[in-house]
Formats: structure tokens, sequence, C-alpha cells
């Protein structure tokens, strides 16, 4: 019964963070509406989280993102919508996986080299992924200015720096752990 407990106790500060993360989002949809910074979410998961646990925060992210679209910002429900929104949270998982890739390896890295790393990774993969998708399958390669992008950018890496002061403040107050140490790659010669 105490290792259930125990259990238990670990597993709240990572329900409480997500759940901080969902509000968040709502508040960037509202805010951003197609311009939410789900790269910058998927940096922030990629940094903090385990491989597993980083799922689990962009996810819930990401529906949160498309339920306030749907349900409040009227979102038009065509086949087109729904798939520009599987298409962003495809990108959103592989930004979230592209950033623990560049985080793993930039562990012996300072750590506003490896934060950056990581933001930088995440949105390239995030971009990136819906270039390729606009680009074979559903269009609008024409939002892929210099200026749209530089545009997401700055959202991205605001939100980036913000969401990692949350983290900072939730996990002073408790709604969060510190993240998992990360493991160190190292080479083996032949």
């Amino acid at each position: 019964m105490q290792q259930q407990s125990s259990s238990t106790s670990r597993a709240r500060p990572h329900w409480l963070w997500v759940s901080l993360l969902v509000v968040a989002s709502v508040v960037f949809s509202l805010g951003f509406a197609c311009a939410t910074p789900l790269a910058a979410f998927a940096a922030v998961a990629a940094l903090i989280s385990s491989r597993r646990d980083a799922l689990v925060p962009i996810i819930s992210v990401w529906f949160a993102n498309q339920l306030i679209g749907f349900a409040v910002l009227g979102y038009p429900w065509t086949a087109s919508t729904f798939a520009w929104g599987i298409a962003l949270g495809a990108a959103a998982v592989l930004a979230t996986l592209a950033g623990q890739w560049t985080a793993s390896r930039s562990v012996d890295a300072a750590r506003i080299v490896r934060f950056l790393a990581t933001g930088l990774a995440a949105f390239a993969a995030y971009e990136a992924t819906l270039f390729i998708v606009a680009v074979t399958w559903l269009g609008g390669t024409e939002d892929f200015t210099v200026a749209i992008l530089g545009r997401i950018f700055v959202i991205n890496a605001a939100a980036f720096v913000g969401l990692l002061v949350l983290h900072r403040f939730a996990v002073s107050v408790g709604f969060a752990a510190n993240p998992p140490l990360p493991l160190r790659i190292t080479e083996s010669h032949a």
C-alpha cells in the first residue's frame, strides 16, 4: 500500500504540470489561434520530461488547441481543417522527438546552449514537417514566407522562455518535478 501512495505522490506533480501546460495552451490558442507555439511546448517537454512522459503533455496541449479552435474560435468543420489539425499534432510529436534527440546529444554543453539547441531543433522539425505536408498534401506553401516564419519564430521563442520560467515556478511550488537527469551519450570505439 505504501508503494502505491509513493507512486501517486510522484505522479501528482506530473499531472499538475500537464494541467498547467494545457491551461497555457488554451491561453495561447485564444491569443494566437493558428500561431499557437506548439514547437515551444515540444521543446520544453523534450527538456523536462523523459522520452515517454514528454508525449503526454505535447498531445494534451495539441488536443486543447484543437478543441479551442473548433469549439470557440470557429474553425471550419472541413476535411482540410481536420487534416491540418492532424498534421499539427504529428508535427508537434516530431518536434518533441527532435528536441529530445538534440537535448540528449548536447548534455555536456552549457545549459543555455543545450536549451537553445533543443528549441531550435524543435522549431525546425515542426516547421519542416508542416512545410512537407503543405508541399505534398494539403497546400498552403504561401504561408511559409520569411515574414510569417519570422513572426512564428518570435512567438515560439518568447513562449519557450515563458514556459521554462513557468516550469521553474511550478517546481518551486510543487506543481512540477525537477526534470530527470539527462543520460550522457558515450561513444564506443570498436
